[in-house]
């Protein structure tokens, strides 16, 4: 853990300005204030609410359907929803697909209000996923029956020139997944930047703002419109005005520090936050502290953590401080005891908390397959509807017809397509797919003609039967050693079986049914 001064800098504004000048780059329809996009799913137009511009989702996914909720919402971006199919789909991700700036930090945010969308009483419990990385379930259900939306947030960073959120049937679901909006916000690159997010992603728990009876904290009071809510149910509470807090590179608002718990007596103050259990894992942990100007007086207290010492001697300033640990272990009830310093003439006190859990990141599908399946998808008229998002990860919910495998190295090791009434063609890039073992595209309606495939030199099987493909069969094929079956019955090629495929040892050679105008080679 760590105390970080007041006195540390931020980012140089020029690194500010130029972040600014590419969220607007990608983000033309944004809003001028918040550097994001800021999705209305199932709404059919642009909105402004709170001086914010909501866009609709329409540019941003290509599956699911728009519905308008029949209840009566405070907040119109409630009003709407998408839902995807979880019939015959489960396992099997939709995906919006989000312009962002790549190697910048993104505050990513979705919520969820249910409505009776499906006509069950009770919303559908289902999983979302970041890029390649399973994020969490989503379950509303409590929040739902006390009439509220949910909400969840983390912090990523961007991979590529888009980021992918998805939401995925489970085992659990019983009915359609749903999502109301969803939010892409740019936040400074110092915010959290003890964590290293190549590796590492973080998920909101709580942020608090102690000592608050009032509204939630968030944009334009926070630059990012990070929600701090309040937590207001401990005795102790107090508000003030005098603060001078600056320079904390995670950017709290400063109304965070208008209220605190405080204890005037010299006792320890025992705070039991956040108020639910938590799952046994690593958490980053930050708390936030200032004095009041006006009635400064050197309080000094000791931090502890499930009577864990979490920082020792803490004398808190009018200018503000955080102390945090990135990676800290935490399991069931949270307490945190601030414990007054011998000596001291005042008890401790406290502004506001974060907790995230830490998600380890799930990589990548190898950047080379993921172009060629992309180039792939292009080429069909009527993809999988799956077909966003990363190919292979996480590992339980690949594209359909996809198998991947590898450790560091994700890479599409087979493709089998087969009966799923795709149309359109073959694209040449299927050829970069150099890991491939099995190719299964049998029983579509797919035209023109079969690519070069000589680069995949595992390949062992080549399943093309039952389409309309037309054009020679590649002599390229009989310079794959390692392929074992050719099956291309029921199509409208033509030209002449190559002969290097003629009695090629242990090969298992289709071609008739069909081909009316295919022919041998003269013996």
């Amino acid at each position: 853990m760590f105390l970080e001064p007041s006195s540390l800098t931020m980012s140089s504004s020029y690194s500010s300005f130029f972040l600014l000048f590419l969220s607007l780059l990608f983000f033309p329809c944004l809003s001028q204030s918040l550097r994001g996009v800021l999705i209305d799913c199932g709404a059919a137009v642009d909105s402004i609410v709170n001086e914010q511009r909501w866009v609709s989702d329409a540019g941003f996914v290509s599956a699911g359907t728009p519905k308008n909720l029949t209840v009566e919402v405070l907040d119109s971006t409630l009003s709407t929803v998408r839902t995807f199919p979880s019939n015959n789909n489960v396992f099997k991700k939709f995906c919006y697909e989000v312009p962002v700036y790549r190697g910048g930090k993104y505050l990513v945010r979705t919520t969820y209000f249910y409505g009776g969308v499906n006509g069950n009483s009770n919303p559908p419990v289902f999983d979302q996923i970041v890029d390649g990385t399973f994020w969490s379930p989503v379950n509303t259900t409590e929040d739902y029956w006390h009439g509220m939306s949910s909400y969840y947030e983390g912090i990523f960073k961007a991979i590529g020139k888009t980021m992918s959120v998805c939401l995925a049937a489970n085992s659990y679901t019983d009915s359609d997944p749903f999502i109301s909006a969803l939010e892409l916000v740019l936040v400074s690159d110092s915010l959290y930047n003890s964590t290293d997010f190549n590796t590492y992603a973080l998920t909101l728990i709580a942020r608090s703002s102690f000592g608050n009876n009032g509204s939630i904290i968030r944009y334009p009071d926070d630059e990012f419109d990070r929600f701090w809510e309040p937590y207001g149910r401990y005795s102790p509470a107090e508000s003030f005005r005098h603060v001078s807090v600056s320079g904390i590179w995670n950017h709290p608002p400063a109304k965070v520090f208008q209220t605190r718990f405080a204890l005037r007596k010299l006792e320890a103050m025992e705070l039991l936050w956040p108020p639910a259990p938590l799952p046994n894992t690593t958490y980053y942990i930050a708390l936030y502290f200032a004095d009041d100007q006006l009635s400064f007086s050197g309080r000094a207290f000791n931090i502890s953590i499930n009577d864990i010492l979490f920082y020792a001697n803490l004398n808190v300033t009018p200018t503000g401080m955080v102390v945090f640990a990135s990676q800290w272990p935490l399991a069931g009830i949270t307490k945190i005891t601030l414990t007054p310093l011998f000596g001291s003439s005042i008890g401790p006190l406290i502004n506001a908390g974060e907790v995230f859990e830490v998600l380890p990141v799930g990589g990548k599908t190898h950047t080379r397959d993921v172009i060629a399946l992309e180039k792939l998808k292009e080429s069909f008229k009527n993809p999988p509807p799956d077909w966003n998002g990363d190919p292979c990860l996480p590992p339980q919910y690949p594209w359909t017809g996809v198998t991947c495998a590898g450790g560091t190295r994700i890479r599409v090791t087979s493709l089998n397509l087969t009966s799923l009434g795709l149309s359109g063609s073959i694209s040449p890039s299927i050829a970069k797919l150099t890991a491939l073992n099995g190719i299964w595209l049998a029983n579509n309606n797919l035209t023109g003609s079969i690519p070069d495939l000589s680069s995949l030199n595992n390949l062992q099987s080549l399943y093309l039967e039952d389409n309309q493909l037309s054009g020679e069969i590649p002599p390229s094929l009989g310079n794959i050693n390692s392929l074992n079956e050719i099956f291309l019955q029921n199509n409208n090629l033509n030209g002449q079986v190559p002969s290097n495929l003629l009695g090629k040892p242990g090969l298992n050679l289709r071609t008739t049914p069909g081909n009316p105008l295919l022919s041998q080679p003269p013996k």
